[in-house]
């Protein structure tokens, strides 16, 4: 019905198509409106689709992904503690690989460095996808890189805006934060046994505002996009680039796109940044990333700086 949601579909057509009798197919109707689906019925032309649900929700999400990006299994939950921490809690319990945990709010959401991540249920997307790589772990250096440059292409691509990175995990518009990206491993002697890969992606400001602490550094997509973003497409869309994204990682066809995708969207690139590496502090001008996803900083003493680690500010004109 998605794919006329602007006709009708006679009930005996859809009984027909699925295999099920037209009660069956009045009881699946029901269903569905408790879910929040609203259809318009007529006698002897059938059912339309009037109005979908604005929330996650696994069944939209599953209808608008290719055929070819299905095989794997989806969870939408109201509420969980971190579904970075659910991911690994069901690959440690033996859940077959790769899945996707997607929860409507989280209550101890974090990002890099267990910072706190507001996760509020107001439409943002708080996901995780889990597999099971087999690969060593000096590989996985530039896995978040790749990812988040995954992204933003297809933040670009799917919402016609300009998202920026900053190194190593941040998703920026205008210099606003508007999502984060964890990823975690359990790593055994010579492979990457449990890989979590998780994103939180601010897509609605705030009915009352951002806190005080954020309102200068927090954004989000509605922010940027002309219309309403439907959410389902956009997970479906998500899901798909992540999953190809990741299959092109482990089967080593990443490396030469890197750099190009990395740069389109480096937002430090040439400008003046600050590191602070445990109590060291260095400044200098952001140089890109190496090809082990190092950031490259030329320092004020003219030598470059690899860094692997460690957080980076952006300096404002006159700061030291």
């Amino acid at each position: 019905m998605l794919a006329h949601e602007n006709a009708f579909v006679s009930g005996s057509a859809m009984a027909k198509k699925l295999g099920i009798s037209r009660v069956a197919v009045w009881q699946h109707m029901e269903k569905l409106r408790q879910q929040g689906f609203e259809f318009e019925a007529v006698r002897a032309r059938g059912y339309r689709l009037t109005s979908k649900p604005a929330r996650l929700e696994p069944a939209l999400v599953r209808a608008y992904l290719p055929l070819r990006r299905r095989s794997f299994t989806l969870a939408v939950l109201d509420s969980i503690d971190s579904t970075n921490d659910e991911a690994a809690r069901e690959l440690a319990a033996g859940r077959a690989d790769p899945f996707v945990i997607m929860a409507r709010e989280q209550t101890q959401g974090r990002g890099r460095l267990g910072r706190r991540w507001l996760s509020e249920p107001n439409g943002n997307l708080y996901a995780s996808f889990a597999f099971r790589p087999r690969v060593a772990p000096a590989r996985m250096q530039t896995f978040t890189l790749w990812m988040g440059a995954n992204i933003c292409e297809l933040i670009a691509n799917f919402c016609r805006v300009a998202p920026g990175l900053k190194w190593p995990n941040d998703l920026l518009f205008d210099g606003r934060k508007a999502g984060g990206m964890l990823t975690e491993a359990r790593i055994d002697a010579d492979q990457i046994r449990d890989l979590v890969f998780g994103l939180g992606l601010n897509l609605s400001t705030p009915k009352g505002g951002w806190p005080a602490e954020l309102k200068d550094r927090a954004t989000a997509l509605d922010t940027q996009v002309a219309g309403t973003l439907d959410v389902n497409k956009f997970a479906a869309a998500l899901i798909g680039r992540v999953l190809l994204a990741y299959e092109k990682f482990v089967g080593g066809d990443h490396v030469e796109e890197l750099a190009d995708m990395w740069n389109r969207h480096d937002v430090l690139r040439g400008r003046r940044i600050a590191a602070l590496l445990g109590s060291e502090r260095l400044s200098g001008t952001a140089s890109g990333i190496d090809e082990e996803g190092a950031l490259l900083l030329r320092t004020d003493r003219g030598g470059i700086e690899r860094l692997r680690a460690g957080e980076v500010t952006l300096q404002r004109p006159g700061n030291a």
